[in-house]
């Protein structure tokens, strides 16, 4: 008889009265800290204003939540949602989309892009996108403290039984199941070995859109070959050859690849490296990179 793995971790990591702080959010809370350090390291390397760092954070943070949140409720669940529309608000209740906050993040990016740093979104994107990477696997693995977003039925010997998933319960009870949150958190902690690689040993941000490419390519791919094993998270999935979130990932990972060809296609940058942050924000502004 196989030994299967016996899942029964509690997604509440501590309570205080009627306040309780769950994994997920520590996983978030944990990503976007780690996420503040590597960028300001980035920042200070490359000479940018410390100032920039705390409006980048904001726009990061509200671009994510905004994203993720109105991603599920209309590429999910509009038809339920549309008919109570202030649930959409209570995103405590669960249910957050990777591509929505994927382009909350974007679009957040480019509006910080002209207002603040006054440069090409790509600059940002490029060193933006490394602790980025960090933080997708660190929700990835909030999601299996959660028990949710699991795979189908296996008889491979690292199967999980998701006892408190009553998904789990309902369809596979007494079955293992690929831990897919898994399988998505360690590769995208290997895509951000390899961009902090690219970034730190590599020079890759001299090649304007590599390191995006690369993200995009590097996120995506994984996701969209994983989303085979995966349970479908709304019923219309089903009955697709291709899930929602196949369908969401093939615009990013061509996206991705274009990226790639138009970085490496142009001449390389020669960057200066003062490694401290910039003096003067308006000097630092206006200064091409």
């Amino acid at each position: 008889m196989l030994d299967f793995i016996t899942w029964t971790a509690d997604p509440v990591w501590f309570s205080i009265g009627p306040l309780s702080i769950r994994w997920y959010s520590l996983a978030f809370m944990i990503g976007f800290l780690v996420g503040y350090e590597i960028e300001a390291r980035i920042y200070r390397h490359e000479g940018a204003p410390e100032r920039w760092l705390g409006i980048l954070l904001l726009w990061t943070v509200a671009g994510t939540i905004i994203g993720a949140r109105l991603g599920h409720v209309f590429f999910y669940e509009w038809d339920s949602y549309r008919q109570t529309p202030l649930e959409i608000l209570y995103v405590w209740h669960g249910g957050l989309a990777s591509h929505g906050g994927t382009i909350g993040i974007i679009i957040g990016v480019i509006i910080y892009s002209l207002t603040t740093t006054r440069r090409s979104p790509l600059w940002t994107f490029d060193r933006l996108v490394i602790p980025v990477a960090l933080v997708g696997g660190l929700i990835r693995l909030g999601n299996l403290m959660n028990s949710e977003i699991f795979g189908h039925a296996t008889d491979l010997p690292w199967g999980f039984m998701f006892l408190r998933s009553r998904e789990w319960n309902e369809l596979y009870y007494g079955q293992a199941c690929h831990p897919t949150q898994i399988y998505e958190a360690l590769c995208y902690f290997a895509l951000f070995g390899l961009l902090m690689w690219m970034y730190w040993k590599k020079n890759a941000e001299e090649r304007p859109g590599l390191i995006f490419g690369v993200f995009f390519i590097g996120i995506f791919t994984p996701r969209f070959l994983i989303e085979f094993i995966k349970n479908p998270q709304v019923a219309f999935e089903e009955s697709m050859t291709l899930n929602m979130g196949q369908w969401l990932s093939i615009p990013f990972i061509i996206i991705g690849i274009a990226l790639v060809i138009y970085a490496l296609r142009r001449p390389r940058l020669h960057l200066a490296y003062p490694d401290r942050f910039a003096d003067e924000d308006e000097k630092a502004g206006k200064k091409k990179h």
